[in-house]
């Protein structure tokens, strides 16, 4: 493997246009708000959005990308930025408001204002960010897109990869969704159930990552055909890919059950939702 190779960047023209569009509409919006609502939106919110969208750009654009196709372990390094790292920054970002200052005010007005108005759609939207709603997506695209079967099909395909990598995004924003709750969303529920809502994910997570590591064969062809690098063989390719996926991944999930425990147990009689400011709420 050439070294030009490992070090190549290819960027994806319509994806990172949109990704640009996204930065910078985001940024237009959050200056907007930030003459009004600074305690809202201070320096780390933006910071947080624009690293996720950086994420993004690194898990599509980045040698990973390209060496995922070789490497079981890279690829789930890949998937790890699309489902664990971009999404949680994104929602910190507390992006809502932000991009609907940062569109053009007679788009939002002629055109999203008629949607946003429209009960069902509203509905449907609250619905998505409701825990068992998340939990569940999140976890069905997490395992489907992991059965040998549907990862084959996605490896085959540049379109279903795409869309696999997507569904990953999108389903992990909503996750971390009520989570986060970023203003100005608020829970109906109770953040206990947010613990077993993380130890639910670990839980899944676990699974998936255990059988990678010790399945002895290899679940996914395709890798086994690849030529070799690094010296690493099909199984520890793979026992390296469930690995990483079991220690980071429970990481991302323990650390916030840990953290929302803390505040549950605070004696303060005033709990605020997690990341969020001493803000008031509109």
């Amino acid at each position: 493997m050439s070294t030009s190779y490992i070090l190549a960047w290819v960027f994806p023209r319509a994806i990172c246009l949109a990704l640009e569009i996204t930065a910078i509409v985001y940024w237009r919006g959050w200056l907007l708000i930030r003459r009004t609502r600074p305690e809202i939106f201070p320096t780390w919110r933006l910071v947080c959005f624009l690293s996720g969208i950086a994420s993004i750009l690194v898990a599509i654009a980045s040698p990973l990308d390209a060496l995922s196709e070789r490497l079981l372990f890279l690829h789930m390094v890949q998937h790890y930025l699309l489902m664990s790292v971009a999404p949680p920054l994104i929602v910190l970002g507390a992006p809502v408001v932000p991009m609907l200052r940062g569109l053009p005010r007679w788009f939002v007005r002629r055109v999203l204002g008629p949607l946003i108005g429209t009960v069902w759609l509203r509905r449907f939207f609250k619905l998505l960010v409701t825990p068992k709603v998340a939990w569940i997506l999140m976890n069905v695209a997490y395992i489907g897109w992991h059965i040998p079967a549907a990862y084959e099909f996605a490896l085959e395909s540049w379109q279903w990869h795409i869309a696999e990598h997507t569904c990953f995004l999108v389903t992990s924003i909503l996750f971390w969704w009520p989570i986060i709750q970023p203003w100005p969303s608020r829970s109906t529920w109770s953040r206990w159930i947010l613990l077993p809502y993380l130890l639910g994910a670990d839980f899944i997570n676990t699974a998936i990552s255990a059988l990678l590591c010790f399945s002895g064969r290899v679940l996914y062809p395709s890798y086994a055909a690849q030529p070799r690098m690094y010296g690493l063989s099909p199984l520890a390719d793979q026992a390296a890919a469930g690995a990483l996926m079991w220690v980071f991944g429970s990481i991302v999930f323990l650390i916030p059950a840990m953290y929302i425990t803390l505040r549950l147990l605070s004696p303060r009689k005033r709990r605020r939702p997690l990341m969020m400011t001493n803000a008031p709420g509109r």
